[in-house]
């Protein structure tokens, strides 16, 4: 399918410089052509929510329910409409297209940007699938099925599984080296380096919280292995409530036992739903940054 503009989202952008009049046109030309170009204020604020971002991925264990997940992807996609407005400024245009010291460096950023609408293509379908097994898991708990609740607290541990195996698809993802001056290109290249380093941190960070939390793993796996590589590894506290595997023996318990699983059952569903929808949500704003990188290639 042919790349095309996205032109329906854009925000409407007003940074005017205030320019003094009272020097001849020709001499202010003359002094600011020997002066480095100053930072644009989208780069500013792209800068400070980046750093917001990262003061919310090392929120306290404590306070990591499914408000904090879906306000930390929240945040993750003003990153990147951030990085899409930045994405249509002539200068950063003519830097993506003229090579500069780097002339590899959009087919880098297609090529990242490519990787992340894959992984979080991955990742609302797992989601999906999760919203789909709780909801089967409600019906069996009601039934008291204990088959049924053993087969789809299997299928719940596998889709937590593959979550947490998503982030081993940033692994072959690096930096950018930094040119020796500093310069409009590497200013830009260190704001898309911090773009995609807090993109990786913060999708470990979401899919570790998801994987290993109770609902989704067996009492007895830990996550060892994901722990070494992920620092914010707790589990999302809506998620920690309830195991299926725990549920087992339902026709010994009595109704009013029943009724409160069911009630655990569905609250789940409703995490998981929210869930998904921010997932959505930071997937459009991941294509259209990497539409708009087509953009420059094409044009």
């Amino acid at each position: 399918m042919a790349p095309k503009m996205v032109s329906s989202f854009r925000r409407s952008l007003s940074f005017q410089s205030h320019t003094s009049h009272s020097k001849p046109k020709k001499t202010l030309h003359a002094r600011s052509a020997s002066l480095p170009c100053p930072s644009h204020p989208i780069t500013f604020q792209l800068r400070d929510k980046i750093d917001d971002l990262k003061d919310w991925a090392v929120m306290e264990s404590g306070a990591r329910t499914s408000g904090w997940l879906c306000d930390g992807l929240a945040r993750m996609k003003m990153v990147h409409d951030l990085l899409d407005d930045l994405l249509q400024l002539p200068q950063t245009r003519d830097s993506l297209r003229g090579g500069g010291q780097h002339p590899d460096l959009l087919e880098k950023l297609l090529e990242d940007f490519l990787r992340f609408v894959e992984v979080y293509s991955m990742f609302n379908t797992l989601v999906l699938r999760l919203k789909e097994e709780c909801t089967a898991a409600q019906i069996a708990v009601r039934r008291r099925d204990d088959s049924k609740i053993a087969v789809h607290s299997k299928n719940l541990n596998r889709i937590g599984k593959e979550i947490s195996n998503l982030v081993c698809t940033f692994h072959c993802m690096g930096k950018l080296s930094m040119p020796a001056s500093h310069d409009g290109e590497a200013e830009l290249i260190e704001v898309v380096n911090d773009v995609i380093e807090v993109t990786r941190v913060i999708s470990a960070t979401v899919f570790g919280g998801i994987s290993n939390s109770s609902a989704f793993r067996k009492p007895s796996s830990i996550g060892i292995s994901f722990k070494k590589k992920v620092k914010s590894e707790e589990g999302i506290k809506e998620l920690e409530e309830i195991n299926l595997d725990d549920l087992l023996g339902l026709r010994k318990k009595t109704e009013e036992s029943v009724k409160n699983v069911s009630k655990k059952m569905h609250e789940m569903e409703d995490c998981i739903m929210e869930i998904e929808g921010s997932g959505e949500r930071v997937f459009r704003s991941l294509i259209n940054a990497r539409v708009s990188l087509l953009n420059i290639l094409t044009q």
